[in-house]
């Protein structure tokens, strides 16, 4: 007689706070890991970026050279640049080793919410509070970008990047979703202002937080409304989201005003 094949069992979510980063840098906009989670960048409102070991709290490197408060940042897929955004409207281009900024990009009207690379490292998108993404160039001198998208009515709070897709969330309550690649936008109606929206790891769905306390799953090509998450209460901060590694798991998270930032495992 054959007993049958135990169920495997599912990914067991962080349970404990690993470490505490004493950050110094005044309010913490947000905190952003590399690609394979060994590192982690802190945004200060004192308008620096800090680059950490987060599993031994070590402080690698702190990048100076915004005006005013940094908003958001995220690395390259090989961990050689950084890119950041800020209250001053500018986009800000790093070398992670030197810690130099190779370039400034000028051009948004008002702060910057948010920023992404496309995988190859050579585009930088930023959504800003002048409802507009606006892509640049790496690796050319061109002080402009190399597209605008401006079809958002308000402030565009959240930029992700894949493959040959943006999908973006404004505060005028819509996500939208830009096929590259096609040439065609894609819109859902959410109704309350966006603070993060996220694809699934298949790319089947995206992940939708408002500020109605609500994360919202969609189907990314249809629309349809898959499920629905409550628990936080946020009515004025922003509201973070993703999925777990294997789409088993929501997880969200508010922008933390003051204090160190914490690890957990």
């Amino acid at each position: 007689m054959a007993f049958p094949e135990p169920k495997p069992r599912g990914p067991e979510l962080p349970q404990k706070r690993l470490k505490t980063l004493d950050c110094g840098q005044g309010a913490v906009r947000a905190v952003r890991f590399n690609v394979d989670g060994n590192y982690c960048l802190t945004c200060g409102s004192d308008k620096t970026l800090k680059l950490w070991n987060p599993l031994r709290g070590t402080l690698l490197r702190t990048y100076s050279g915004h005006g005013y408060e940094v908003l958001d940042a995220a690395g390259s897929f090989d961990n050689s640049s950084l890119c950041s955004g800020g209250g001053d409207k500018a986009v800000v281009l790093w070398d992670v080793a030197s810690g130099q900024v190779v370039r400034k990009f000028r051009g948004h009207a008002g702060k910057v919410n948010t920023v992404q690379f496309n995988e190859e490292a050579t585009v930088i998108l930023s959504g800003s509070i002048d409802s507009s993404i606006r892509c640049w160039d790496c690796r050319s001198r061109r002080p402009e970008p190399v597209q605008k998208l401006d079809e958002a009515k308000d402030g565009v709070s959240s930029v992700k990047v894949s493959d040959h897709e943006v999908l973006a969330g404004s505060v005028d309550g819509r996500v939208r979703r830009y096929d590259l690649r096609m040439g065609q936008l894609f819109s859902d109606y959410v109704g309350s202002p966006i603070t993060c929206t996220c694809f699934s790891r298949d790319g089947q769905c995206t992940l939708v937080s408002s500020l109605d306390s609500t994360l919202r799953l969609l189907d990314k090509d249809t629309g349809e409304l898959l499920g629905e998450y409550t628990g936080h209460k946020n009515q004025e901060y922003k509201l973070d989201c993703c999925l777990s590694e294997r789409d088993t798991h929501v997880v969200s998270s508010w922008v933390q005003l003051s204090g160190p930032a914490a690890v957990t495992s």
